[in-house]
């Protein structure tokens, strides 16, 4: 039942909606308040994108393939922390081109592509040391093993086993 929730979220409502189904399921856990408080805002830092993204009909995943919509399984690949970070700097160079770059959508539909804002996701990459002005600067790997164990927890929320 909470996977056909999420999945009807993911597909059709707003961050705040897609947030407060997340927010409850992690109050459900058993998972310890470290891990709770973590990944609520990490959640809101990949939708501050994606719905937008999902909203112009240009979703994709890590490898630039278009998605014809927000799924549990597409939000899981954005949760790899340098998909994130890769993500960041697509949109970043694509709201200075005014086109959709790095992708495998066709030139008409790249040129679609309205900016978006990218406050919420820049604030929680510099929070986990990413540097925003150089993307072949790396970042501690302690951040990138502490990513997973959130993702693991947020695909147990979408999976419905909370």
């Amino acid at each position: 039942m909470i996977l056909h929730s999420m999945s009807t979220l993911l597909k059709a409502e707003n961050n705040a909606a897609i947030l407060g189904a997340i927010a409850t399921a992690l109050e459900r856990s058993d998972e310890a308040p470290f891990w709770r408080e973590k990944s609520l805002p990490f959640c809101e830092a990949i939708l501050s994108v994606l719905i937008p993204l999902r909203a112009q009909n240009l979703l994709f995943d890590p490898e630039g393939r278009p998605h014809a919509e927000l799924t549990p399984a597409l939000l899981i690949r954005w949760c790899d922390l340098l998909s994130l970070k890769t993500l960041a700097f697509t949109l970043a160079l694509s709201n200075k081109e005014g086109k959709l770059l790095r992708t495998k959508f066709s030139p008409d539909l790249c040129s679609t592509y309205q900016p978006i804002d990218l406050e919420i996701l820049g604030k929680y990459l510099s929070g986990y040391s990413i540097n925003l002005q150089d993307e072949w600067i790396d970042f501690p790997i302690t951040n990138y093993n502490l990513h997973i164990g959130m993702t693991t927890l947020i695909a147990k929320i979408l999976e419905g086993k909370f």
